[in-house]
């Protein structure tokens, strides 16, 4: 029979595969799917509409972020040991306001960085809140870094992740505040949105005994895939 240890590692073995297993399917398609990339029929919407278009940019950034697996997994991390609904509202509201920050001033001022790098440092965010909540860096550092500015630090990389995209898709100077402003809008609607189906699922898992048994396990699994991001931005940076 497996000892503690041994079953831990051999359930973690089991995730970072299943893990392993999605991150390759991803691979295997095109890389428009990839964190901040919008869909092409999107894409030749934002660059051939001009004036202003609230409900359909709201309709956009509602549908990237339910979208957008970064963002998920790493509210997922966030999130995974909240139980309060006055914690887990300070700690979205934190990722928001970084998020929706540098989205905006991004774009507004043309500000870009290279879009394989920042997905790499998101992809990095995964990283470093299954870290966070596996208590590495208590062990390795002997004190619990500040768990709210890394929210908000790592939400303002997330908004140039997606200000970076908007801007390569060149879109019109007519009515870009307001349509910048319906669109983040529409980020926020959809990250409540994810963030409900999240503490639905969350709610019930935490009622059985096998919360605790497989978070250990389910925040490596979380870890190994931000770890597959990283690599694969990496590779496209240095490659492409």
């Amino acid at each position: 029979m497996l000892g503690r240890q041994g079953w831990a590692l051999s359930s973690s073995l089991k995730y970072f595969f299943l893990a392993l297993a999605l991150i390759t399917g991803l691979f295997g398609l095109s890389a428009d799917v990839f964190a901040h990339a919008v869909a092409e029929g999107d894409k030749g919407y934002i660059q051939e509409i001009t004036g202003v278009n609230l409900i359909p940019f709201i309709y956009l950034g509602a549908k990237h972020m339910v979208t957008g697996y970064d963002h998920l997994l790493f509210l997922l991390g966030v999130i995974f040991f909240l139980y309060r609904m006055q914690h887990i509202a300070i700690y979205v509201s934190l990722f928001a306001i970084g998020h929706s920050t540098t989205m905006l001033l991004g774009v507004y001022f043309n500000i870009g960085i290279n879009s394989y790098l920042i997905d790499a440092i998101i992809g990095f965010s995964v990283v470093y809140k299954a870290l966070d909540n596996l208590g590495a860096f208590q062990r390795w550092l002997g004190f619990q870094p500040n768990t709210k500015a890394a929210t908000l630090i790592f939400g303002l990389f997330h908004g140039f992740g997606l200000s970076t995209k908007i801007i390569e898709y060149e879109i019109s100077p007519d009515g870009l505040v307001p349509n910048l402003l319906a669109f983040n809008v529409g980020v926020e609607i959809g990250q409540l949105l994810a963030l409900a189906m999240i503490l639905i699922g969350m709610s019930f898992w935490r009622k059985t005994p096998s919360f605790f048994r497989h978070a250990y396990t389910a925040n490596v699994a979380m870890m190994s895939a931000g770890f597959m991001l990283v690599g694969y931005q990496l590779t496209g940076y240095f490659v492409i």
